[in-house]
């Protein structure tokens, strides 16, 4: 990204933090990349908004992505807290250009009518099983990267969510247990192309969910300890600066730990796999007159303590 565009987004970003947010000493890993580095590196950034700490140079022997990193566990996450209480120096922001947290997962599960407020939205009864779906991991981008509007569909529609990160692999996981699987939490913007999913494609929702560009992650995998409670969040949406989607993460049908046990039964889980969980009311196609989005807007989704993406629309 040229550094006009990363100021322009840095300044973005600022604007965007309307709640108020701590900078923090929590843990919130990132992948990126900057100019004087060769490939994508793992850091640690200084709290939400903040600068990044480049763990791959505080521990050469750290691995450079998310999925590896979580693969082994205890072991890097006791390193990365080593960096986190050290005195470190900090990349500026706008030297660097934020990565999806996770990248290239095996899979990325998706839920359906997860909020009581979306059903109601919908007039629709609140379901008795989570409805599952997927994405394709192609679909995964970084937290300010552009969303691309594909020429086969007229009905791109936002859905701002919170993502789960699973950090250690499991089958048949108890909902007592669940817990123990879950690295962090992230944002997540489930770009979803409406007339795919509601007329084309005998109605499997696949394709419409999965187009290239249509999962933007992050910025940050906040670690589970660093999230008072996943539960009770706020959780929003803006579509050029208008707040379209208001809610909290407390009207999710089916929480964290319940979606895991039910999705570990047909699969197994393994590091790195991502589950968004659900998007609260107010997306566009249920306006009156239904609202999509257009070449030019900008989208912003934000989670109480886990931050905020912005991507812009093409």
């Amino acid at each position: 990204m040229l550094v006009s565009g990363r100021r322009r987004l840095l300044t973005a970003l600022l604007q965007a933090q309307k709640w108020p947010f701590q900078p923090s000493r929590d843990m919130r890993l990132v992948q990126f990349q900057a100019p004087h580095l060769v490939g994508p590196h793992l850091g640690l950034e200084t709290g939400n908004g903040g600068g990044v700490i480049n763990l791959n140079a505080f521990d050469p022997t750290l691995p450079k992505t998310m999925t590896q990193f979580l693969e082994q566990g205890e072991a890097t996450l006791s390193v990365a807290r080593r960096a986190l209480a050290a005195q470190l120096p900090v990349l500026p922001r706008s030297e660097v250009t934020f990565l999806a947290p996770v990248t290239r997962p095996d899979k990325v599960v998706c839920v359906g009518m997860n909020y009581a407020d979306h059903c109601k939205e919908q007039n629709v009864p609140v379901p008795k099983e989570p409805i599952i779906f997927s994405k394709f991991a192609s679909s995964i981008v970084g937290p300010y990267d552009e969303v691309v509007l594909p020429p086969e569909s007229q009905e791109v529609d936002w859905e701002a969510e919170l993502a789960v990160v699973i950090g250690k692999k499991g089958k048949h996981i108890k909902a007592t247990d669940a817990m123990a699987h879950v690295a962090g939490f992230t944002v997540a913007h489930d770009v979803s192309a409406r007339d795919w999913l509601t007329t084309r494609n005998g109605k499997q929702w696949l394709l419409g969910k999965t187009f290239d560009t249509f999962c933007p992650l992050g910025p940050a995998l906040v670690t589970k300890d660093s999230v008072a409670d996943p539960h009770n969040l706020k959780i929003c949406c803006r579509v050029n600066g208008e707040v379209v989607q208001s809610s909290n993460t407390n009207q999710m049908v089916f929480k964290t730990e319940d979606l895991i046990a039910w999705v570990s039964q047909f699969v197994t889980f393994y590091p790195g796999d991502v589950i968004l969980t659900g998007t609260p009311p107010g997306v566009g196609v249920f306006r009156k007159p239904p609202v999509f989005l257009k070449k030019g807007d900008e989208v912003q989704c934000e989670i109480e303590e886990l931050g905020v993406i912005i991507n812009k629309v093409v």
